[in-house]
């Protein structure tokens, strides 16, 4: 089969799955309108009545889980820092919804915990519009009450013709996404206004259940209403990744196999699972991090340009790439688990109370990926996550091929590095005369360290669940992972994950505060990557 017939059978084959697609969405609307007309408005409508300009409009975010780590550490003090920067509609309310029973003054009193102290009046008034509401999440009834109580605080804050927004964040773990779907379909949704969804990871543990809780979620709500948040892609650096790459003309001629040794996208904790070990069991760092986190990061170094910076076109691409990518096979990867640091200060995994102590789940995973189109075909890209490792970092490596000449011997290889945490950096290392008469060759990097350019600036990045938020709130899906990325993701991964499962490979063991598995170092090198051990780049304050 010729390149061109090959190509067209993908593109093909594209096609019929976009149909599938389509042809589920007008099923999925049809219904909706059939029982509407039984149960009021259903989220489908509601852009029917977004229309309605005259009426005030109150933005209500409905965070699920509120008591939770996730909700008091991320979700709350991003909402609060949006508030204080005046990024929050006039009229809004926060409503926190857990099972557990908590009063109202207590319950603000957590949630605030992690909130600039310096701020405190505006945290009052902040506070203020917030409340929280206690019921199960599998109970409509529950949610039906909660939703008459929002209901009067609207009424209560912007009159009785509100035309009400609602924002649902879902802080919770993904077992109970569907029925807390299904009970805010079923009692809490606005009937005059908009109605979002927030979902985090992980979306599935392999291609069926993501595929499966793709089919309900979709059944209750569309496509648009749908933010799939990973909030790596709301980090700084990540969010330059598109501007670097496409407004810089010195880049996108480099930008190819020719030149182009390798690429690595590293995600380095210093820290193991800190007792949470049970959760973190039962997906391992591979769902944890490198199909979400750095299979996004790696789409956006890769894909082509976009037709415009619009989220359909953005996500196009990246979808285009990940359908380049071949799924992992055995010898593509290495796998690892910690172990308790030699001093004695830190405990290994198995030794988390909270972790079978038969467990096989890898905390440490370094794999390569090969992307089978006309500009990377034959580049690796080597993805590295690891827990319980010598330092905490996250960073994107392009490792230049070396110049086709012999008259600097001891050259090293030009890597233009993009570090996203912490201290946002790009970076291009390279190869100088040292100063001075005795003349010889000296590493060094042309530097961009986000800290000393762009100072004020620096200090005040947001976080990246505030962006993401925010375009929650703006309706602009760029940084939210489409349901057509999550299929052509877990491709990728799930026979790898099925096979280690099934034959329940052992990992190898490394120190805490180590590296890694000692094989990982020369797994990359085989690929090509070169490493330099005579130079290391320092952050500039």
């Amino acid at each position: 089969m010729s390149i061109e017939e090959d190509y067209l059978r993908k593109e093909n084959a594209l096609l019929r799955e976009q149909c599938n697609l389509l042809n589920s969405e007008l099923q999925r609307l049809s219904h909706a309108c059939v029982v509407s007309k039984g149960q009021g408005l259903m989220a489908s409508e509601v852009s029917k009545s977004e229309s309605k300009a005259d009426s005030p409009k109150c933005l209500s975010i409905v965070v699920l889980g509120a008591s939770g780590d996730l909700a008091f550490k991320k979700t709350y003090p991003a909402l609060f820092s949006l508030y204080h920067h005046g990024l929050m509609p006039e009229k809004f309310l926060i409503a926190g919804y857990a099972r557990s029973a908590m009063a109202d003054d207590v319950f603000k009193s957590k949630v605030s915990s992690k909130f600039d102290k310096n701020l405190k009046d505006k945290a009052s008034v902040f506070l203020n519009q917030c409340f929280y509401f206690a019921g199960q999440y599998d109970n409509p009834q529950d949610f039906a009450r909660f939703s008459a109580a929002l209901d009067e605080k609207e009424r209560a804050l912007c009159g009785p013709n509100v035309s009400s927004e609602r924002i649902f964040y879902f802080a919770i773990p993904p077992n109970i996404f569907v029925p807390v779907a299904k009970s805010i379909s079923a009692a809490a949704l606005s009937k005059t206004g908009y109605n979002r969804v927030i979902v985090e990871k992980p979306f599935g543990r392999d291609l069926q259940s993501s595929d499966e809780l793709q089919k309900d979620l979709g059944a209750l709500f569309s496509e648009d209403q749908i933010y799939r948040i990973d909030h790596y892609l709301g980090k700084e650096m990540v969010q330059n990744l598109m501007v670097l790459r496409f407004a810089n003309k010195v880049f996108e001629p480099l930008w190819n196999k020719e030149n182009i040794s390798c690429v690595q996208i590293t995600f380095k904790e210093d820290f193991g699972t800190q007792g949470r070990g049970g959760y973190f069991d039962s997906f391992g760092i591979i769902r944890d991090v490198m199909q979400n986190h750095l299979l996004q990061i790696l789409s956006l170094v890769a894909m082509e340009a976009p037709v415009s910076l619009n989220a359909e076109d953005v996500r196009d691409e990246k979808v285009k790439l990940l359908r380049a990518i071949a799924p992992i096979r055995k010898e593509d990867i290495i796998i690892g688990q910690y172990l308790a640091d030699p001093k004695g200060r830190e405990s290994g995994y198995l030794e988390d109370p909270t972790v079978p102590k038969d467990s096989v789940t890898p905390t440490y995973a370094c794999a390569v990926l090969h992307v089978n189109n006309s500009r990377w075909a034959g580049t690796p890209f080597i993805l590295k996550c690891g827990k319980a490792l010598n330092e905490r970092k996250a960073e994107i490596r392009v490792q230049f091929k070396s110049p086709q000449n012999f008259l600097f011997a001891e050259h090293s290889h030009n890597e233009l590095v993009m570090r996203v945490q912490p201290d946002e950096a790009v970076y291009l290392k390279m190869t100088t005369k040292q100063p001075g008469l005795q003349g010889g060759l000296r590493h060094t990097e042309l530097d961009l360290s986000y800290k000393k350019r762009f100072k004020d600036e620096a200090e005040a990045l947001p976080d990246a669940y505030e962006r993401l938020i925010l375009d929650v709130i703006r309706g602009d899906h760029n940084l939210f992972v489409r349901a057509d990325e999550l299929v052509y993701a877990w491709k990728i991964f799930t026979p790898i994950l099925h096979y280690l499962e099934k034959e329940k490979t052992k990992p190898e063991l490394y120190e805490f505060g180590s590296r890694g598995p000692k094989s990982a170092d020369a797994f990359v090198a085989k690929l090509g990557y070169v490493r330099t051990t005579q130079y290391e780049w320092a952050p500039q304050d």
